[in-house]
């Protein structure tokens, strides 16, 4: 990547599938838009509603955001959270910047309908397991919970 002389950021990877989806290249369940981040449910959830934050720029990991957007970014975490909370009837909702897979800064948000809805494979004994991929969502199930998250997130 190059860095934006303007700007100083690293220009986005052509191949960055969260700035397609920035960039409305490729569709997805967007349930929010603002001037910096995108929202959107995840087509393979860890449990149903789990919801993606992304930056509109392109910055690889969160430690990379300047401060003032990393906070913006919490903040946006903990209103998502909330309204999760309700929608689903959980307790908690788990808030996971994990930076692997996709190096473009983006959070997890996942109502915890369990206690190991999330869990580390550090408390797996068996270490040669293999494990599926999660589920696709149905196109229906992810336009219903847009709508429904869109709803909720109104002031």
């Amino acid at each position: 990547m190059t860095a934006d002389v303007q700007t100083g950021h690293e220009a986005p990877h052509t191949s960055c599938i969260f700035c397609a989806i920035v960039n409305k290249k490729i569709p997805a369940s967007i349930v929010h838009e603002d001037d910096d981040f995108v929202a959107f449910l995840d087509i393979h959830p860890i449990r149903s509603g789990h919801v993606l934050i992304v930056s509109r720029e392109h910055h690889a990991y969160f430690d990379d955001l300047p401060p003032e957007l990393a906070a913006r970014f919490i903040q946006l975490g903990q209103r998502f959270s909330k309204a999760m909370k309700s929608i689903h009837g959980v307790e908690r909702v788990s808030f996971l910047c994990t930076g692997t897979d996709i190096a473009h800064v983006h959070a997890h948000l996942v109502p915890l309908f369990t206690s190991t809805d999330i869990t580390s494979t550090a408390y797996i004994e068996q270490k040669d397991l293999s494990f599926a991929p999660a589920p696709r969502a149905s196109d229906e199930e992810l336009t219903r919970q847009s709508e429904q998250l869109r709803q909720a997130l109104q002031p």
